[in-house]
């Protein structure tokens, strides 16, 4: 059994951010999305990774390297173009050979391990296995059509869904999946879609089976998912003091702060996980708040929120919440005459005044 990984996209939905980073390398709790994805595979007990990249690699390879931090080897494979899902397995072929495979989106979260549906996949002797989960917007998503205990119907986006599933971004396969992406046709927005390839697998009569994922499961592709990303991966997180803490502060829930990390006269009521070498100063931080290396927060409160490297966050009169800030990031009070507020602010920003 080998892993496929996705790494590319153009992130389109998290644009300011993805401008100018990958979105597959923006942190959840701290760590790159990617990065959970690997331990995923990693822990299913495979070893041969493939890293499908686009044209725009250099960072995720800087990023991730060959593997052996986790004792595993990873190929990149480039893709000159987003041309669809489908012609990310289609361009792997050589890599995976007559293996089976995970296909696994690397900007999708879920919670608990994915050897789960690898033994299913071996257990039930099938060619191709889906995970769901149900979802508020199925329309968003390839949505199955099932009937009994049969998969009858994949359809990409569609108007009416026909069940509130969505197929999540996890698949196994046998080597059949290759001649379904070698025989379909792109669809109306130019793309080899793998909901038309897996409805090519039902329609040739190859054996697809399927479960619900159990917990939750999140495509970060939308400022909200990334939240929710991090608060349910804080949710879990086991809490680890490596910074120092004065004795004006005080800490409730789980919380984890960084080495060289400093909590000065301040409240932080977790979950809440805070990198190294930042200081948080007369400040509050809220549940489910992920603050990077390297900050400085003083004078002011944030909840629920991510903050990215070498933030500041300085003097601020209101709680900021639900924010995503990237890096290298200044939001402070303004002093002097004209008190007016002044913004520098990239394409696609959103800000929100009170």
């Amino acid at each position: 059994m080998k892993a496929l990984i996705t790494s590319g996209g153009r992130g389109t939905r998290l644009r300011p951010l993805t401008h100018t980073q990958n979105k597959h390398l923006i942190p959840i709790a701290n760590k790159p999305i990617l990065h959970y994805a690997i331990e995923k595979v990693v822990d299913a007990g495979i070893t041969e990774i493939g890293i499908v990249t686009n044209q725009e690699a250099c960072e995720v390879v800087e990023g991730i390297g060959d593997g052996s931090r986790w004792g595993v080897n990873i190929t990149y494979i480039p893709q000159e173009a987003p041309l669809g899902l489908a012609h990310v397995v289609k361009i792997s072929e050589d890599f995976i050979g007559k293996d089976s495979f995970i296909f696994y989106l690397g900007d999708n979260m879920v919670v608990g391990d994915v050897k789960r549906f690898i033994d299913a996949f071996e257990q039930d002797s099938v060619n191709c296995y889906l995970t769901l989960s149900r979802v508020k917007d199925p329309e968003r998503f390839g949505v199955p059509e099932i009937q009994g205990n049969r998969i009858v119907r994949v359809e990409e986006k569609p108007r009416v869904p026909k069940s509130q599933f969505a197929v999540a971004g996890i698949y196994i396969y046998d080597h059949h999946i290759f001649e379904a992406v070698n025989n379909i046709q792109p669809s109306a927005r130019g793309e080899l879609e793998i909901s038309d390839a897996h409805q090519y697998l039902i329609d040739h009569g190859y054996k697809i089976g399927f479960s619900e994922i159990t917990g939750w499961w999140k495509d970060t592709g939308k400022p909200i998912d990334l939240l929710e990303a991090n608060r349910l991966i804080l949710e879990h997180y086991e809490p680890q003091i490596d910074g120092e803490v004065d004795d004006k502060s005080f800490l409730a829930g789980p919380v984890t702060i960084g080495k060289g990390s400093r909590i000065v006269d301040s409240n932080i009521r977790g979950p809440v996980i805070i990198g190294n070498n930042t200081v948080i100063e007369n400040s509050y931080i809220g549940p489910f708040t992920s603050i990077y290396d390297d900050c400085i927060v003083r004078n002011s409160e944030v909840e629920f929120s991510i903050v990215l490297n070498q933030c500041q966050i300085i003097d601020v009169g209101i709680r900021l919440e639900s924010c995503l800030l990237g890096n290298d990031v200044q939001i402070m009070q303004a002093h002097g005459k004209p008190r007016t507020h002044k913004f520098m602010i990239g394409d696609q920003s959103r800000v929100e005044l009170v």
